[in-house]
């Protein structure tokens, strides 16, 4: 059992040490930078569109609850959870603007 550690922990040293380096290829960050940015820009307006769908859901259930407290109240949380989750997106949003905009000034990379 100990040779058997030896051996295996001599050839993982050996593979280390004669392994050629591995070079990240010279590329462009601002094609990253722009390819991450438009998926966050799409996921913002569809969580835009679903925000206003649970909006007018919650609108429609306080319109029609007819006097029912419990109808009444559930489409409160609705509007209400729908005002929190669209908060949070478009804070997320204007947070990953201000990391992305620091991060390229801290790189040093040209927009």
């Amino acid at each position: 059992m100990n040779k058997k550690l030896i051996t295996i922990s001599s050839l993982a040293i050996m593979a280390l040490v004669f392994a050629s380096p591995a070079y990240a290829a010279a590329g462009d960050v601002t094609n990253v930078e722009t390819f991450i940015k438009s998926i966050i820009l799409i996921l913002v307006k569809i969580a835009g569109l679903v925000a206003a769908g649970f909006f007018v859901w919650g609108g429609f259930g306080y319109i029609t609850s007819s006097g029912n407290p419990e109808m009444l109240d559930r489409s409160k949380k609705t509007i209400l959870y729908s005002a929190i989750g669209l908060a949070v997106v478009l804070g997320a949003f204007v947070l990953t603007n201000i990391v992305s905009d620091l991060a390229t000034g801290a790189f040093g990379a040209t927009p």
